[in-house]
């Protein structure tokens, strides 16, 4: 295992335990097969460890683990403060003293703000007075260092990155995803301001193994050097020295195997220009089956009156890319729950951004065609629900 540092000079193992997808025992975890995946992880160098307080049972089978077989001490456990839910100051500490009580210990390594997608979420936090309560915590020996995990725009990203004085930040990145969300220009931002960064997603869910197309999977097998569509994926991560830790969702003692084995040899900037052009291949691969020729290159914006046009594309494509549902969570995750509103329907068709679109694309007319499809009425319905109580 190879280690990468946080920003107080502690070793960060550059593969991290996900904890959201532990092997399943009909609707339970199986608390055998996670004990003996969590275990051998921690004897292959492995000591990151990441959960959330709304992963089902995560929380406690990491605590039962980890004190079952005495290894507290040996690793790193990173938790989330579910910010959505957070009505009043006195919810902080009831949640983070939940998840105390789960986990079974007496301090978290490292805290995040869970799903932040857009910085009045942390002005809200502010607000009910987060700063002090994290100097207390820190002071008190209850939490290492903080952060927030991200789930928006690039921009809102930077915003978020600039509100406060973070310890380290989590971000979905892969290369698929090198432009959306915070995107490269989030990750190099962070690594600017010495911010380490965990990358979530790195195979989409799985997505850039299961769902590569027959085409995609020709490929990695001509010019892939051997290696797994998974290993490539990792690979080009690890490539980059910005990138502090990539958490795996492992729930196989082999899935955990190939990738400590990987995690074992990589190193920055190891990658050819051939292992470069395989990756733009599959990339074009897999977007062949586009919706829309959107690069999200952004000369579209800004909009006059608002409209992400960029975010938009991307999700209308990722419905016909990795399934409806998973487009349309997306956006809306990513649009539908920002504070100030980024819809179609906002759109007055001026036509200023047809005017610098470099793929001349019918902006105008497309735009309501996508928000058709990834805001059916329950979307919508769920997203004007949702919006008020994420934004208190």
């Amino acid at each position: 295992m190879q280690y990468r540092k946080d920003r107080q000079g502690n070793d960060i193992s550059i593969l991290g335990f996900g904890c959201m997808r532990f092997a399943r025992k009909g609707a339970a975890i199986d608390f055998d097969r996670a004990e003996a995946q969590l275990c051998r992880a921690v004897e292959l160098g492995v000591n990151y460890f990441d959960t959330a307080y709304l992963y089902p049972g995560s929380e406690e089978l990491l605590g039962a683990v980890l004190a079952k077989n005495g290894l507290r001490e040996q690793v790193r456990i990173a938790t989330k403060l579910p910010q959505y839910l957070v009505r009043n100051a006195a919810a902080i500490d009831r949640f983070f003293d939940e998840e105390l009580s789960r986990l079974q210990t007496d301090h978290v390594d490292y805290y995040l703000m869970h799903m932040i997608t857009d910085v009045a979420q942390w002005e809200k936090l502010q607000r009910l007075g987060i700063e002090d309560w994290i100097a207390r915590k820190k002071a008190a020996g209850q939490i290492g260092q903080i952060g927030f995990s991200f789930h928006g725009a690039t921009e809102g990203f930077l915003r978020v990155l600039e509100a406060y004085d973070w310890d380290f930040c989590q971000i979905q990145y892969n290369y698929l995803d090198e432009h959306a969300q915070a995107g490269r220009r989030g990750l190099m931002a962070a690594a600017e301001r010495g911010i380490p960064v965990i990358i979530m997603e790195p195979l989409r869910g799985g997505k850039l193994v299961d769902l590569l197309p027959e085409e995609g999977r020709r490929l990695v097998a001509e010019r892939g050097h051997g290696w797994s569509p998974a290993e490539l994926a990792f690979r080009w991560l690890w490539d980059q020295p910005e990138v502090t830790c990539v958490l795996s969702g492992m729930n196989s003692l082999e899935m955990l195997e190939e990738n400590c084995r990987v995690a074992s040899e990589v190193q920055p900037h190891h990658l050819t220009d051939d292992d470069f052009a395989l990756v733009a291949d599959l990339c074009a691969a897999i977007n062949a089956r586009v919706k829309v020729g959107c690069t999200g290159c952004g000369y579209c914006m800004p909009c006059p009156k608002g409209v992400d046009i960029p975010a938009l594309f991307r999700c209308w494509n990722e419905m016909y890319t990795e399934g409806k549902n998973e487009g349309r969570k997306e956006y809306w995750q990513t649009v539908s729950l920002r504070k100030q509103k980024a819809f179609a329907r906002q759109c007055v068709k001026c036509g200023a951004c047809e005017s610098h679109c470099p793929q001349g694309i019918a902006i105008r007319e497309l735009i309501h065609v996508a928000d058709r499809e990834l805001r059916p009425l329950p979307w919508r319905i769920a997203g004007d629900v949702a919006r008020p109580f994420m934004m208190r």
